[in-house]
């Protein structure tokens, strides 16, 4: 592991897993930046994993997906003085100027944001802009029906499980390690390698099923995973088009969107995921100054006192 930050008084720390080079040279480059911004400003310790959290030989060995559910007993076996942890997928960038999401969390819980409910926008009508979009302007061979509208209920059954209440997407979650990382160690080694999943092996679903059937859940405001694929669909559908190679314009909307979200995640592997790797964001004295200012301003009373006519 790497160790960005030390972990503090806090006792709380933001971990992520970024094993081998086309993992960890994008996050170092274009996501670090606003991760060290925001655990600074809220005394957050920041840990990378950089290498396998067991060897590719050994039976339960999975994809690095699995692998982030073993942090919470790395560390609580480490580090005396960690209590919380909170693990992001290294294709997130952070509005630093967001709040503590671990204030934000109750500790006898594992927290979780919801990839289908609680959003701003209609989940089957963001899919639907989504899938549409992508057929029209990206490639005419991408489905207008396929598995992106499976419902919740056949996702598990899919997989064999019984039915959970929602979905969680694992890219972000939070837990306390005294009381949830023997139970996440457990989990991982409850399948081996040969695991399948609609994710090709990955560890969405079997996690979600996991950690819900647990009963100790809370749910975290979208804002702590806004999804860059939704956020672009419903808000701006011009980057499909005549925007997707505009440096600026992509950026300009990401730093929108993150003005209005805390953490933003490209999750997925089409063409919008690959946004983030533009780099500069948040980076501008421009956009740190509308950032900022408006945190400033929010902090400001007002009397609602009319004050007559504004001539510009």
């Amino acid at each position: 592991m790497k160790i960005i930050i030390e972990p503090g008084k806090s006792g709380n720390v933001i971990a992520t897993v970024a094993i081998g080079s086309q993992y960890y040279d994008p996050w170092e480059k274009y996501a670090l930046p606003t991760w060290k911004k925001y655990c600074k400003r809220h005394e957050l310790g920041l840990i990378v994993f950089v290498s396998d959290l067991i060897p590719q030989s050994d039976a339960f060995w999975k994809k690095p997906t699995w692998q982030t559910i073993l942090i919470g007993k790395v560390l609580k076996d480490k580090f005396k003085n960690i209590e919380n942890v909170c693990y992001l997928d290294t294709d997130i960038v952070i509005n630093y100027m967001a709040p503590n999401i671990f204030d934000n969390f109750d500790p006898s819980t594992i927290g979780l944001i919801s990839l289908r409910k609680n959003l701003p926008y209609s989940y089957e009508s963001v899919l639907r802009r989504m899938a549409y979009l992508r057929h029209n302007l990206y490639d005419n061979k991408y489905p207008l029906d396929s598995a992106l509208y499976i419902s919740t209920e056949d996702l598990y059954r899919h997989h064999n499980l019984p039915v959970q209440e929602d979905e969680a997407c694992c890219g972000v979650y939070i837990y306390n390690v005294n009381l949830f990382a023997e139970a996440l160690n457990s989990v991982f080694y409850k399948y081996d390698k040969n695991v399948q999943s609609i994710t090709n092996g990955g560890n969405q679903t079997h996690f979600n099923y996991e950690i819900q059937s647990l009963g100790k859940v809370s749910w975290l405001d979208y804002k702590f995973q806004a999804i860059w694929v939704f956020e672009m669909a419903w808000k701006f559908p011009f980057l499909y088009d005549f925007g997707r190679n505009n440096q600026e314009l992509i950026r300009e909307c990401i730093e929108a969107s993150l003005s209005t979200n805390y953490f933003l995640h490209f999750a997925g592997h089409w063409h919008e995921s690959e946004m983030w790797n533009i780099g500069g964001i948040l980076e501008g004295v421009g956009a740190q100054d509308k950032l900022e200012g408006f945190a400033d301003y929010m902090k400001l009373p007002v009397t609602g006192k009319p004050v007559g006519q504004i001539k510009p």
